[in-house]
């Protein structure tokens, strides 16, 4: 709730000012284009509005008044203030990042309640932003007036997934098998990928189904290296000799089931196998979370028992060092915060915790059972009671089954607007697993994370 304080008319003397300091966001930004359709590539951050390589971010002119109108209706003379006119001198640009001052002084008072101010906006540096004046309708009373808390807004863009990619671009690409892109999405991906010097594609398939795809966007491939596959089968086999040959150091799914890219893969004499078992880790970007926020597994291990959990464990550690997690916050997941031994995964959650402690799993804190709320939320830990450095700030999701865990990243993505990246690790390499409703950003982070785990990650045996 908010507490408001409206002056009279009568109450008003010549000289009263009031003021608020407020931070320029870039989500102010975002926010002001969505609300006025003033959509001025120089008001937008990230974009290059005047074509001289440089990213503005300029806060648009009536952005600044705005603020103005924000002291006069609720600070001076305050709430019931009805605005009549305002002028505004625009002497210098704000710009995202910026803190600015906002005044008003009353300077003159006329018939009709009827109440002149000067406005002025300044920036921290002492700079004027903005000058000018406006006249207004005073409210008749006094009144003191409590606002309800009003609806929150989250700007629904990607953030994180913008730092992994500025992150991920200028390393070398890695080269990566691409199995089966005889589509235009498995091909577009890859070639995105390519465009953003993440991966140099080698693409493994049909060469006319591929070549086909490759028409059917507008694009040239003549200079990428394509081997032919008459199946999937001998696309995915192909694919990860490729890798045992260290010619490709990740691989990428193309329009080929999962199945049979990884029953290529798990081959015990041909494949990729190590000495740990391969899971798959969501990487999301939820609008409002202050950190990415990693998923596992939730599409490969179906139903994983105690040591693939702690293999499912493991690796998505692994990923978030190579994410720049330097000491991954990790919450096993249960419908409980208790363990309770008619619900399994209870126990397996805190099996996982006291290993964490003893040294079988590294890199992280664990800790578990956690349920969804009191595992992301730290008030709804707090309430519950629940203490440690993991409750409430859990960075990685440890789930009880892929069942759970497709539906929870299904859920952040389609309800909650979560961009969605994705790997299998515990391979000899990073495998690239992007779906079809997948868009060009989730493709393109993906092989930026496979990029990020190949320069940083910890070999895996």
């Amino acid at each position: 709730m908010t507490h408001l304080k409206a002056t009279k008319f009568d109450a008003l003397e010549i000289g009263m000012t009031a003021s608020l300091t407020r931070l320029c966001r870039e989500d102010d930004l975002y926010i002001f284009a969505q609300s006025s359709g003033n959509l001025n590539p120089l008001h937008l951050p990230r974009e290059d509005g005047d074509g001289d390589g440089v990213v503005e971010a300029v806060a648009p002119e009536l952005w600044l008044g705005a603020l103005i109108s924000g002291v006069l209706g609720t600070l001076l003379p305050g709430p019931g203030t009805v605005c009549r006119r305002q002028s505004f001198e625009f002497l210098g640009a704000a710009l995202a990042g910026d803190t600015l001052t906002v005044s008003v002084t009353v300077v003159a008072k006329e018939a009709g309640r009827v109440v002149r101010l000067d406005t002025l906006v300044t920036r921290a540096d002492g700079q004027r932003i903005v000058q000018g004046q406006a006249e207004v309708i005073a409210p008749e009373k006094d009144r003191d007036i409590t606002i309800d808390a009003l609806p929150g807004l989250t700007v629904q863009r990607h953030r994180h997934f913008d730092l992994l990619l500025e992150q991920a671009e200028p390393l070398p690409p890695i080269p990566a098998a691409v199995v089966a892109p005889e589509g235009p999405n498995a091909l577009g991906g890859a070639l995105l990928a390519a465009d953003h010097t993440l991966i140099t594609p080698i693409l493994v398939g049909c060469r006319s189904k591929i070549l086909a795809a490759a028409e059917q966007i507008g694009r040239n491939i003549e200079g990428l290296e394509i081997i032919e596959a008459d199946t999937h089968v001998a696309a995915a086999r192909l694919a990860v000799e490729l890798v045992r040959a260290g010619r490709a150091k990740a691989l990428m799914k193309g329009r080929i089931h999962t199945d049979v890219l990884l029953e290529a893969v798990m081959a015990r004499a041909t494949g990729l196998r190590t000495g740990r078992r391969i899971s798959h880790v969501f990487v999301m970007d939820v609008p409002g979370m202050a950190h990415l926020l990693l998923i596992s597994d939730a599409a490969i291990n179906i139903a994983p028992d105690l040591a693939t959990k702690v293999d499912i464990t493991q690796n998505a550690i692994d990923l978030a060092h190579a994410l720049g997690l330097a000491e991954p916050k990790v919450g096993i997941l249960s419908a409980v915060e208790t363990v309770t031994p008619k619900i399994p995964s209870t126990i397996d959650a805190a099996v996982l915790s006291k290993m964490a402690e003893r040294g079988q799993i590294t890199g992280g804190l664990v800790d578990g059972p956690l349920a969804m709320d009191n595992a992301i939320d730290l008030g709804a830990a707090q309430t519950k009671g629940i203490k440690g450095l993991v409750a409430g700030r859990a960075e990685i999701l440890i789930v009880p089954n892929m069942e759970a865990g497709n539906m929870l990243a299904k859920e952040l993505s389609f309800v909650a607007h979560a961009g969605a990246a994705g790997v299998a690790l515990g391979a000899l390499c990073p495998i690239i697993l992007t779906s079809r409703a997948d868009d060009d950003k989730a493709r393109l982070v993906s092989c930026a994370v496979a990029a990020l785990y190949h320069a940083r990650g910890r070999v895996v045996t």
